[in-house]
């Protein structure tokens, strides 16, 4: 009953955290994209009104025309819409999720003892640290250098340093499913603390200093902007590091944080490409295809590096597990038969008849034949399991289970 209430957590918190998350992503790629198309307003008297850009544009059968003040409105109105509880929202219920799939079930799903054989409670810790740590450290390079001469290349240089070199750590600290999620919420923390102890706190303080008559300190809004931007190049590589959890050739590869790091550098360049594509339409910067071709590059440069070595054919294999190195062999059987010494060996510690995890006992001849296309997929096709091959599952074992899924599965015997 434990492991069928997680399931629903689980999936009923990833329901809430992308539906959260498209809102986020999809209000931050406007925004840039508004900033990159404002011209100079032509009517005189929103020029009298402090306004520096507007937008004309149709949708949904009707015309809008967004403007920005330079510093603040001449007047604000009776309702001001804020954006950030899609923030606070993606990040708790993304919090709340890597707590129910990782941290609750760290032994299983968060260490790695062939990396650290550490206690749970000593791997939350540490897995927690890196979003303090991160943020921390992110937020004094931003302090420090962000507002010097070319402060934004140096903050941009310094912030891939240290995103490297938590993605080397987690990846040789932790299981490389959970090392790639664990950067991902790394770099996800600090954009939700930039909403929260950057951008909604300088917004308040500029709407408090419009309300009380003050002059208003242009600083809050530059500041805000400079975290906005940082987040909108977070974005890509964040997402890149969530979805990866589906394709275990990345994380499960020998550098794996070097494809962390390649794929997540890509992913920011392919982003500076559509950030700069706008403002490139109306003759204000340079040519933003190098970008994108340099990201497509490091993909297709990575997919070239990465590609499995071709495997011999060797006939009558023999597979190591006792009982079973002759079986798979003998008479060209395929059947359950053969399977079982190594589901026996492999899988029944969590699949069997004391614990039955996701509800599934391979110990049943009828449950592995009900559920061969998903044994299929999770050991040969992604190699999701056994979870980290926490019980050591070789090569021959899983071609062993791909040749009885390809022979129909064998005939529940």
């Amino acid at each position: 009953m434990e492991s069928y209430v997680l399931d629903w957590a689980n999936l009923l918190l990833r329901w809430v955290h992308v539906i959260t998350a498209i809102a986020w992503i999809g209000s931050s790629f406007y925004f840039v994209f508004l900033d990159s198309s404002l011209t100079p307003p032509e009517d005189e008297d929103l020029k009298k009104q402090g306004v520096s850009g507007e937008l004309w544009a149709v949708h949904g059968g009707g015309f809008y025309h967004p403007v920005k003040f330079n510093v603040s409105p001449p007047k604000l109105p009776g309702h001001l819409h804020w954006f950030f509880w899609e923030s606070y929202s993606t990040w708790l219920s993304g919090f709340a999720l890597f707590t129910v799939s990782y941290l609750y079930s760290a032994s299983t799903y968060l260490i790695d003892k062939s990396r650290m054989d550490w206690a749970p409670a000593t791997a939350i810790m540490v897995a927690l640290a890196f979003f303090v740590v991160f943020w921390l450290l992110y937020d004094a390079i931003c302090r420090i250098f962000g507002q010097r001469k070319n402060g934004d290349a140096i903050v941009g240089a310094l912030v891939f340093v240290l995103v490297c070199i938590a993605s080397w750590l987690a990846c040789h600290w932790f299981a490389g499913r959970a090392a790639f999620l664990l950067v991902g919420a790394m770099i996800a923390t600090a954009m939700s603390a930039n909403v929260f102890f950057w951008i909604i706190p300088g917004q308040r303080t500029v709407v408090a200093q419009i309300k009380a008559g003050q002059p208003v300190d242009p600083i809050h809004g530059k500041r805000g902007k400079q975290r906005s931007v940082h987040n909108t190049y977070f974005t890509l590589p964040v997402l890149f590091a969530m979805l990866s959890n589906h394709y275990s050739f990345t994380w499960s590869h020998p550098q794996n944080w070097l494809v962390l790091i390649l794929m997540m550098f890509a992913g920011a360049a392919i982003r500076q490409f559509f950030v700069m594509r706008h403002g490139y339409k109306l003759g204000r910067n340079g040519n933003p295809l190098p970008y994108a071709l340099v990201g497509v590059a490091v993909i297709v440069g990575a997919i070239v590096w990465m590609r499995p070595a071709p495997v011999a054919v060797v006939a009558s294999a023999p597979v190591s597990v006792a009982g079973g190195a002759d079986a798979a062999s003998a008479g060209g059987q395929n059947g359950y038969q053969t399977l079982q010494p190594v589901l026996a060996q492999r899988c029944y510690m969590c699949h069997g008849e004391q614990v039955q995890m996701k509800n599934l006992r391979l110990d049943s001849p009828e449950q592995v034949k009900q559920h061969a296309q998903a044994i299929y997929q999770q050991v040969v096709v992604q190699k999701l399991m056994p979870m980290n091959n926490a019980t050591g599952m070789t090569d021959a074992e899983r071609a062993l289970v791909k040749r009885w899924f390809e022979a129909g599965a064998g005939t529940g015997r």
